[in-house]
C-alpha cells in the first residue's frame, strides 16, 4: 500500500511490519521484505534488510519511526545496497556478520542476543545461501515466535545457493538449526510471510533430496565427469532464462556436495 507520503508499512506478526522495496525480479521475487521490528507502543524500531539503493523506499522507512539499528541477514545487494544510506538518514549503526557489510557497527555473532527497540533478537548463523547467511530469531513475537529468515528460506519457490561461497552441507545443517525452533512464524525476505518453520523446513529438506536423486540419475546417464551445463540441462530442462544461472549454480552446489561424499554419488 502506497500513500501520498509514500509506502505504508504492512503487519506480519506481533512485533514486526514490513515496507517491499520496489525491486521486484526472477531472484527478488515481488521485492525485498524490509522488516521494522519494535513494540507496538514503542517509538523505536529496528530495520532488518534496508534493500537496494532506492531513495523513496529508504525515506519511508526512515521517515516510519526512530530507527535505533539495522541488521542485515547477508551480503546480497538487494539486502545491502540501501544500508550505508540509510545508516545516513538515521545515524543507526549497521551490523551484518561480514564486517564489510557493517558501518558504525560490530559484526554479529552466532548465539548473540540483541536486546532493542524493547526485543529480544537472538542471531542464528545458518550458511548455505550465502557463507555469511544468519537469520533472526524472534522468541517472544507472538506464541511461538517468528523468524526473519533472509534468503535462507523464501516465502515461495526455494533458495538457490550461491555456489561456492553458499554450500549444500552447510545449508542442511542450517535447516536442521531452524526446524529445532519448531513452529515459529515464518518471515522470509522475499515472498509472503508463512506459518510452521519446523514443518517448511522439512519440505525445504524433502526438496534437495529428490534434487539430489535427480542428478544422481542424471550422472548414471552421463557418466560420473558430466559437467553443470549438461546436468542442469537434464535436472532443470523446464527453467527459462531468467533463471538459468541460478540453477546452474544450485546444480554446481549439488555436485560439490555428492562428490564430497565417496560411496554415495
Amino acid at each position: 500500500m502506497t500513500t501520498a507520503s509514500g509506502p505504508v508499512p504492512q503487519p506480519s506478526s506481533a512485533l514486526t511490519k514490513f515496507i517491499l522495496a520496489p525491486n521486484p525480479g526472477p531472484m527478488s521475487l515481488d521485492g525485498t521484505n524490509s522488516y521494522l521490528i519494535g513494540q507496538p507502543e514503542s517509538p523505536d524500531v529496528v530495520v532488518v534488510d534496508p534493500g537496494p539503493q532506492a531513495e523513496g523506499h529508504l525515506r519511508a522507512l526512515a521517515n516510519y519511526a526512530h530507527i535505533v539499528l539495522i541488521l542485515v541477514t547477508h551480503r546480497h545487494a538487494d539486502h545491502t545496497a540501501g544500508s550505508r544510506r540509510l545508516h545516513e538518514l538515521t545515524a543507526a549503526p549497521v551490523r551484518a556478520a561480514d564486517p564489510a557489510h557493517c558501518h558504525a557497527g560490530s559484526p554479529l555473532a552466532d548465539g548473540e542476543v540483541i536486546r532493542a527497540a524493547g526485543v529480544d533478537i537472538s542471531v542464528l548463523a545458518t550458511p548455505g545461501h550465502t557463507s555469511d547467511s544468519v537469520c533472526f530469531h524472534l522468541p517472544g513475537d507472538g506464541p511461538h515466535g517468528s523468524v526473519l529468515t533472509g534468503d535462507t528460506i523464501l516465502g515461495r519457490g526455494t533458495t538457490m545457493l550461491d555456489f561456492p561461497d553458499g554450500k549444500l552441507g552447510d545449508y542442511l545443517a542450517s535447516l536442521d538449526k531452524l526446524e529445532n525452533l519448531g513452529p515459529a512464524t515464518v518471515l522470509p525476505a522475499h515472498g509472503p510471510v508463512l506459518p510452521s518453520l519446523d514443518a517448511v523446513t522439512r519440505a525445504y529438506r524433502d526438496h534437495r533430496q529428490e534434487r539430489l536423486a535427480q542428478i544422481r540419475e542424471a550422472l548414471e546417464r552421463l557418466g560420473r565427469s558430466a559437467g553443470v551445463p549438461e546436468v542442469t540441462d537434464a535436472v532443470y530442462a523446464d527453467v527459462g532464462p531468467s533463471v538459468r544461472r541460478a540453477a546452474e549454480t544450485s546444480v554446481a552446489a549439488q555436485l560439490d556436495y555428492l562428490r564430497g561424499q565417496p560411496g554415495r554419488n
